[in-house]
């Protein structure tokens, strides 16, 4: 009869503090794996961010048709083909921005951190700028920027010439061709002249 006053429970008993062990073991073995992970892999040392060694080709492919197929490799489909990202971008305003993004930077091996110039590498690209300087003015004679100048006032002057002659020429012209179709139109119709002579008696 005892057994009969006592409720069964038919639920499963779960030992909470065994699965809770078994939940840090497992947490610490990730936390374990991802440590060995980073020490395993260096930092990345990108270079930083410097100036473009070569010209960008954006006008090469314009006013060409090109037929693209479905087998046409992606390098040779219409737009600007970038090989270090490996994609098409189809107008050359975004190709531009795509070349100085971060993703083709980082491509390329570059962070987007630019080297701080010291006041030494300040000092020397001043003075080379000034070197440069200095050179055009040398390069400079004014006697020989006054005979250009002379020679470009003259060439002037012989065009302003050409251009009175060729308007007076084509002035008489269009008066040789008034006359010469006020003659046939005369002849045509019989009169010797249109008025303005004196009448025979």
């Amino acid at each position: 009869m005892a057994s009969s006053n006592k409720i069964e429970d038919h639920r499963k008993k779960w030992d909470r503090e065994e699965y809770e062990r078994l939940a840090a073991e497992r947490i610490q073995e990730e936390l374990d794996a991802q440590e060995k992970a980073h020490q395993k892999q260096p930092p990345v040392k990108r270079e930083l961010l410097r100036q473009r060694d070569y010209r960008v080709d954006l006008e090469s492919k314009l006013g060409k048709s090109i037929v693209i197929t479905k087998n046409t490799p992606s390098s040779q489909t219409g737009g600007y083909y970038c090989n270090v990202c490996d994609c098409v971008v189809k107008d050359s305003i975004n190709f531009l921005d795509h070349i100085n993004g971060k993703k083709h930077q980082r491509n390329m091996g570059m962070s987007m951190r630019v080297e701080n110039s010291t006041v030494d590498q300040v000092r020397k690209r001043f003075e080379i700028n000034k070197k440069k300087l200095e050179e055009k003015k040398k390069d400079y004679d004014i006697e020989q920027r006054m005979k250009e100048l002379k020679e470009e006032e003259e060439k002037l002057k012989e065009y302003r010439r050409e251009k009175k002659k060729e308007k007076k020429r084509k002035l008489d012209e269009d008066n040789d061709d008034h006359k010469d179709q006020q003659s046939e139109l005369a002849s045509i119709m019989g009169f010797s002249g249109f008025g303005g002579g004196k009448k025979s008696k």
